[in-house]
């Protein structure tokens, strides 16, 4: 059985996303993602989040790649979320979208994005990692919640959410980052990636 090494699956992840991005934008392009009763989009946004997921967990190799990139990376990774932020304000202030889930999604993901960024150029404790994954996954949850609420009472302004550029953001981001939240909580739990993690030779000699 072949070995493959963190940069194989750094080149299979940048193919993969690029694919994806590819598919989303060719979709809200054609009107493919408008024709989907939407409700489904939801359905669309979970699987996002599932399918990289349950890649991480099959796959040995892809989960020593992550354990040697560590989690700076997966933190900064998250600072997307502050240009999202300004495209829901944008939309919210030509009233293309509910105001209540703009101000919440477009909120949520400005302060996890800060949040990103000062966990990110901060130390890297385990504490203060976790504290901003469970802020931003809350985030996801509620924002997806919300517009999936408004979608359900028929709001014809989430209709923006099957167009560009609004589309890649719970089609694109919130899948990758939705998965690198639940990725790095295993990271966690197994205690790997961390800056100033000790060595597992250094950790063999560590009084339990």
């Amino acid at each position: 059985m072949f070995h493959h090494g963190p940069a194989f699956f750094i080149k299979r992840l940048l193919w993969v996303g690029s694919l994806w991005a590819a598919a989303v934008i060719l979709a809200a392009q054609t009107g493919a993602l408008a024709a989907i009763y939407p409700p489904l989009i939801a359905a669309l946004v979970a699987t996002g989040i599932l399918v990289p997921t349950l890649w991480y967990a099959l796959s040995p190799g892809l989960r020593d790649m992550m354990d040697t990139i560590g989690h700076r990376p997966i933190l900064l990774l998250h600072t997307w979320r502050i240009p999202a932020a300004l495209v829901f304000f944008w939309y919210g202030y030509f009233d293309q979208l509910p105001a209540i889930f703009w101000l919440l999604a477009g909120t949520g993901d400005l302060l996890a994005g800060a949040l990103a960024a000062w966990t990110a150029l901060g130390p890297q404790t385990a504490a203060r990692i976790k504290r901003f994954h469970l802020f931003g996954f809350a985030d996801f949850v509620v924002a997806v919640g919300t517009g999936l609420t408004f979608t359900l009472l028929l709001d014809p302004r989430m209709s923006a959410i099957a167009t560009l550029p609004l589309a890649l953001i719970p089609l694109f981001g919130v899948g990758i980052s939705g998965a690198t939240h639940l990725i790095a909580f295993d990271m966690l739990r197994r205690e790997v990636g961390l800056d100033d993690a000790p060595s597992q030779d250094h950790r063999r000699i560590l009084p339990q």
